[in-house]
């Protein structure tokens, strides 16, 4: 081997041969051989190597002792060299690989569901932690929800399709019930200065005939009513007042996914309106509560929607309703027709139209049929403006959607509002219904600390369909049976319920004090409004036995009761017989806090 020569350093040197390099190996080699001699030969062995070791140490001490000369292999440098570069390499390597692995499963962390079934590519993701729940949609329930749970400290993220304000020809009228559960959220100063209008009851119209229905408002204090207003000035302060916390974060998006993993809902994909870029937001809880058109719901409830009818909108200008700060239905030809104020110069109309088909608005045919069909029938202090909203060509149409509350119960989501359960709007109970769910919600997330406890999580809002029961299945209920009481018919039977239940309404007293009580969501109580539908349906076969009762009279009788029967019992299966009726047999109503 050769050997590279550096001299004339000072002093001393030292000398690196492979010849002592071998002979320390050998000594040491030797030494661990000893271990295995014994006796005499042990002995001698020892002492000679020790010798041997000597003679070793004296040649390196005189050695050192000699010019100075260090011997160093030609190679060390590049050896050098080169392991430090594949040390380098091998650290950027491995950490390269931790980053990828790390990248790849937070991109695989869950996969989408619902509307879209591949995963894009391009996606920018959301810290998991950042956020304690994503509410989808920022309409009434989802404005109202982000301000309660704001409010009660959670951190929520709330995507908006259109954060501008909306012109809408529904979800105009509050009822005392949904104002009562407007104060107890905080929220009753969003319909000052918007122009709302206070309303005390209805005034129902039937073949020249009136009556007026108060809502029992005497035990409250003198600010509790109804409230109408446009929808879009009510939602837009919501969703400032909202926007007012500091937890509270508004984002204008469009959700197009719910994101699953191991069956539960781990967050949210959704498109910005100004970026091509898919994102994902993630949350140990998601509130979808995106309307009546919900793209997301087919994956949290079996929805079976209905469309019966469809609602016509105008606005009737400078006119004033025969009873002021009240509520007009008119039980019209063939269905009926709402007019209520909107602000204080402007009335609201709305036109039931049965059936999903309507007169087309584009060739004038609608034109025609309100002026024609309902001009008519509407009262005389406002056809006149009525006929002039006409002809101004401001007319709006809005399917009126019926759906039943059907939850699927998954991990991590749930939904709220018309997404999750809608009624006819004849009643306008809507927004009572969706404020009294955020009340319900609100109560039951307010001991759990951690969202993030899955199972404490989905328990409590297993509760949350049986608790909300007796307020939305007494709306839901009576919406859609007075609903079809209140359509003409050609069938006999039908037409003496309706004349039944207008006579029966203007009886007073208890009559009319108790179905209103039901429909203002002031007494949410199934076995009140299944009493009240009964005694209807047995007030209009009574008058038919008056002055003698007949066969005919009795047929007709039978015919009303089964007709009832028909009308109501299948609201009642669909909404649930056990939960409307015997919630406390249910043993999710009783949850005690977690600890």
């Amino acid at each position: 081997m050769k050997s590279i020569v550096i001299k004339n350093l000072p002093q001393f040197q030292l000398t690196f041969t492979t010849t002592t390099l071998r002979s320390s190996l050998l000594y040491k080699n030797h030494r661990s051989s000893l271990r295995f001699t014994t006796g005499a030969k042990y002995i001698r062995r020892g002492k000679a190597a020790e010798e041997r070791h000597k003679r070793i140490a004296i040649t390196s001490t005189k050695t050192m002792m000699t010019p100075t000369t260090i011997v160093l292999d030609q190679f060390i440098t590049g050896k050098f060299l080169a392991s430090l570069i594949a040390f380098v390499l091998l650290y950027v390597l491995c950490r390269s690989s931790n980053d990828s692995i790390k990248n790849r499963s937070k991109k695989n962390r869950g996969h989408v569901i619902a509307q879209n079934d591949v995963v894009v590519s391009n996606l920018v993701t959301e810290d998991e932690f950042s956020t304690d729940v994503i509410i989808v949609g920022a309409g009434v329930a989802g404005a109202a929800l982000a301000y309660t749970l704001g409010k009660e400290g959670r951190r929520v993220h709330v995507i908006e399709r259109d954060l501008s304000e909306q012109d809408r020809i529904v979800g105009e009228l509050l009822q005392p019930g949904g104002y009562l559960k407007l104060i107890e959220l905080g929220l009753e100063d969003c319909v000052k200065k918007i122009d709302a209008q206070r309303v005390l009851g209805y005034a129902l119209f039937k073949d020249g005939k009136h009556t007026k229905l108060s809502y029992p408002l005497e035990t409250f204090d003198s600010d509790v009513a109804g409230r109408s207003f446009h929808n879009g000035r009510f939602v837009q302060k919501m969703r400032e007042k909202a926007a007012t916390l500091s937890n509270v974060r508004l984002e204008q998006g469009t959700v197009t996914s719910l994101l699953e993993e191991n069956g539960t809902i781990k967050g949210v994909q959704y498109r910005t309106k100004q970026g091509n870029n898919e994102l994902r937001s993630y949350a140990p809880l998601t509130i979808v509560c995106d309307g009546c058109f919900s793209n997301l719901r087919r994956t949290l409830c079996k929805p079976k929607v209905d469309v019966p009818s469809t609602f016509v909108g105008l606005v009737l200008e400078n006119c004033e309703l025969p009873f002021a700060n009240h509520g007009h239905v008119v039980l019209g030809d063939p269905s009926p027709i709402l007019l209520y104020p909107i602000s204080s110069t402007e009335v609201r109309c709305l036109v039931d139209v049965p059936g999903r088909k309507v007169p087309p608005i584009a060739n004038g045919e609608m034109a025609k049929y309100l002026k024609t069909h309902v001009a008519p029938q509407v009262p005389t202090e406002v056809r006149e403006a009525f006929i002039a909203a006409v002809e101004k060509g401001n007319i709006k149409t809005m399917p009126n959607r019926s759906m039943p509350a059907d939850p699927v119960p998954t991990h991590g989501a749930l939904l709220l509002g018309d997404a999750f359960n809608m009624r006819h709007p004849l009643t306008g109970g809507g927004m009572t219904v969706a404020l009294a769910d955020i009340v319900v919600l609100r109560d039951l997330l307010r001991p759990i600390r951690n969202l993030n406890d899955k199972e404490t999580l989905s328990k409590y809002i297993e509760s949350f369909y049986t608790l909300r029961k007796p307020v939305a299945s007494t709306i839901n209920t009576l919406a859609g049976a007075l609903y079809k009481v209140f359509l003409a018919s050609t069938d006999e039977a039908k037409t003496e319920m309706r004349e039944a239940c207008f006579d029966y309404l203007s009886l007073g007293g208890v009559c009319s004090s108790g179905p209103v009580a039901l429909l203002s969501g002031l007494n949410p109580s199934p076995l009140s409004l299944v009493l009240h539908f009964f005694a209807v349906a047995i007030y209009a076969v009574g008058r038919l036995m008056l002055p003698f009762p007949s066969m005919k009279s009795f047929w007709l009788g039978a015919r009303i009761i089964s007709s009832a029967s028909g009308i109501i019992f299948p609201i009642i299966k669909a909404e649930g017989v056990r939960k409307m009726f015997f919630p406390s047999t249910i043993a999710a109503i009783y949850r005690a806090p977690p600890q």
